[in-house]
């Protein structure tokens, strides 16, 4: 079984989002993770278009990576800018991969009164999901859909 670790800023939106699909794809043939540089808690948001895709990640947490440092990873997958920056802290032999996803949580009314929050966790859930599929089936095999 591969070991894969997830890591984001706060480890509320994005990451969620990647652990969520992964595992689901990957079924019983990885371990999925998700932790964050600076946690802050899992956006309801995202749970929220997960759910409206058929996954359910309201019983994740939002953990820093520290808890997982001395977890064999096979893959640390960064999906933001910041957590690549200091992904080279991460001490692990893992295959470190980086795949940067826009951060849905930008999209405030205030800051951008044309685009809606809930329209830009949709956004990037779906570019999420596109890339968790071609990951599992490059790294893991073929993907389990449900």
């Amino acid at each position: 079984m591969k070991r894969i670790l997830v890591l984001c800023t706060g480890n509320s939106a994005r990451s969620q989002m990647a652990e969520g699909y992964l595992q689901t794809f990957a079924g019983n043939r990885a371990e999925v993770l998700s932790a964050g540089v600076a946690p802050h808690g899992v956006n309801p948001l995202s749970i929220q278009v997960m759910a409206e895709d058929g996954i359910d990640i309201s019983h994740h947490t939002s953990n820093h990576v520290d808890e997982y440092i001395a977890i064999p990873f096979d893959y640390v997958i960064t999906v933001c800018d910041n957590a690549r920056e200091q992904c080279p802290l991460f001490p692990s032999s893992a295959e470190k991969i980086h795949h940067s996803f826009p951060d849905p949580g930008i999209a405030s009314p205030d800051d951008h009164p044309n685009i809606d929050a809930l329209s830009s966790f949709r956004q990037v859930r779906d570019l999420i999901k596109a890339y968790s599929l071609s990951f599992i089936d490059s790294h893991i095999g073929e993907p389990i859909l449900k």
